[in-house]
């Protein structure tokens, strides 16, 4: 007899007519809250119109920490203002960016045309 058996015939095996008794652990369904914190990082990174990126990126921090002590309220109300901040940044970042590329292309052509007639100029003397 090996020793498992040996210990069932001691102990005796299952009863078939005694109650069984189980637990039920109701487990809640784990919320996902984006933080959006690399969105955040991003926009801190190349996008940081009036310092909006580096904001947007402490209220997600504050988001993830919200989370981290499970305060999906807390969390998702930081992670929404979070994604509104990211979002002006972005629009604002990308505005400022074409701005500068309109302005410098202006620049460049009028002194393109300025160094032209300069030369055209010169010519006549």
């Amino acid at each position: 007899m090996i020793k498992e058996e040996h210990e069932v015939a001691i102990l005796g095996g299952p009863q078939g007519s005694g109650a069984v008794m189980s637990t039920v652990v109701n487990m809640q369904p784990e919320t996902v809250v984006p933080d959006h914190i690399v969105w955040s990082l991003f926009n801190t990174l190349f996008f940081n119109f009036c310092c909006l990126g580096f904001v947007a990126f402490a209220y997600s921090i504050k988001s993830r920490d919200r989370k981290m002590v499970s305060d999906v309220v807390g969390a998702q109300s930081y992670a929404s203002t979070a994604k509104c901040l990211n979002i002006w940044a972005l629009v604002l970042g990308l505005l400022g960016t074409i701005g500068c590329i309109v302005v410098l292309v202006v620049v460049v052509s009028s002194f393109g045309q300025a160094i032209a007639q300069a030369a055209r100029g010169h010519r006549g003397y």
